[in-house]
């Protein structure tokens, strides 16, 4: 039996998650409209598929401990 749909390369390592605009916006609770702007602004990572956008789950969460670090670096002491 084949499998469908599935990579067949020395490095996969299985199924990438891929999100919508609404889909990443629940996950990180914002609203879409904050997601758009921030895509406008080039602050997040995405592709296209079509006209629509996709988010990959992984480098969104590398996107966030980045983010946060350059939060927690840049923030000054009290």
């Amino acid at each position: 039996m084949k499998d469908k749909g599935v990579a067949k390369t020395s490095h996969y390592t299985g199924p990438v998650k891929v999100m919508t605009v609404r889909e990443v916006s629940s996950y990180l609770r914002v609203h879409p409209s904050t997601i758009y702007r921030m895509l406008k602004q080039n602050q997040l990572p995405a592709f296209h598929v079509g006209s629509d956008w996709r988010f990959n789950i992984e480098t969104i969460d590398s996107w966030l401990r980045a983010e946060a670090r350059r939060l927690m670096n840049g923030r000054s002491a009290v």
